[in-house]
């Protein structure tokens, strides 16, 4: 927390705006936790900028009262990088949606997570795209049945923690509309760290695909198919808290902890500098395995704008400040007669 700032609380952060969610859509519960986790952040308002692309998540810019950017469809973290590279200054959230940015933005996610811009990269994650009415989209299950695939998709769904982890992310972490106390724990996680920092958020859409993660939301099941991960703890889960997680060579499996020696578990390490493990566990799925949630991985790695700084420091030490016009009467010139 900043001293010198005056205190905020959550309803500083609304905007005038009406929000025009659909009743009951999962962005309302992401939306709240974001407001209470900023005052903890102890950043002034007028350092703080979201930045969206397209789709029902991208309203989110409206809704805060901050500086915020509603971009392009997939260019969200473009335009944020752009921006946290010329003002290293400012906290920066990219809000983005499955389609937005797995579809035609997974290019510019892919190299801003690589580059390690120090955004916060937020993915509300339906399972379709809802603001153009219930198509599939790129983490729709195999077999769904949308508008644009009536007789069901054929589509392998991605995994949007794997391609985080793939392209060497220094944070990811999931949670769930649902949860908000586990929301927001993990929002200020995410905030709290330097590098990009990427959240999967299972958000359900109740219009074109209620129920996509009923299994982790409801009451009778959500215990015996969530594995909350801890650091330094045993993979432990279910109802009664008596199954667990074990590796079998390279390979996961639900054991019963009767029959098991708790430190035969697995231990989750999320400051490993190595992804093999996260990766394994960003790929358990439901119904064979409990879905994972919490910080998969968090680790440290010098930030892309900060080396930007440095090499412009560096450049300007040995050779002066630059001086544009002269730039552009350098080097080979053409003259083009009529």
């Amino acid at each position: 927390m900043n001293p010198t700032l005056p205190v905020l609380k959550a309803s500083d952060f609304g905007s005038d705006q009406d929000v025009r969610w659909c009743p009951g859509c999962g962005d309302y519960s992401i939306l709240a936790q974001m407001k209470k986790v900023l005052p903890e952040l102890g950043v002034a308002r007028e350092n703080l900028v979201f930045v969206s692309g397209i789709g029902c998540s991208s309203r989110f810019p409206y809704y805060m009262n901050t500086y915020g950017m509603h971009s392009i469809h997939g260019r969200a973290p473009a335009f944020a990088s752009g921006l946290k590279i010329t003002r290293p200054d400012l906290t920066v959230f990219v809000i983005t949606g499955d389609g937005d940015a797995l579809s035609i933005g997974g290019n510019h996610l892919m190299h801003c997570i690589r580059r390690n811009v120090d955004l916060n990269i937020i993915m509300f994650n339906n399972s379709i795209y809802g603001l153009t009415k219930g198509q599939y989209s790129p983490t729709s299950p195999q077999g769904h049945v949308t508008k644009s695939t009536p007789v069901g998709s054929l589509d392998f769904p991605l995994s949007p923690l794997s391609v985080a982890l793939g392209a060497e992310a220094t944070f990811v972490a999931r949670s769930i509309d649902f949860n908000t106390k586990h929301l927001g724990a993990t929002l200020l996680r995410a905030a709290q760290h330097k590098g990009t920092s990427f959240v999967e958020v299972f958000q359900n859409c109740n219009v074109f695909n209620d129920g996509a993660w009923s299994y982790v939301t409801d009451r009778g099941t959500k215990d015996d198919h969530t594995l909350v991960l801890e650091h330094g703890q045993p993979m432990i889960f279910g109802k009664d808290r008596d199954k667990g997680i074990r590796l079998n060579g390279l390979i996961p499996e639900v054991v019963n902890l009767s029959d098991t020696n708790v430190d035969d578990l697995l231990f989750h390490n999320e400051q490993t500098d190595s992804p093999h493990v996260a990766f394994t566990l960003s790929r358990m799925h439901h119904p064979e395995y409990p879905v994972p949630i919490g910080v998969f991985r968090s680790v440290e790695r010098p930030t892309y704008e900060k080396q930007v700084g440095e090499q412009i420091e560096a450049i300007q030490a040995s050779k002066g400040v630059g001086d544009l016009q002269q730039l552009f009467k350098s080097g080979e010139t053409w003259t083009v007669s009529e």
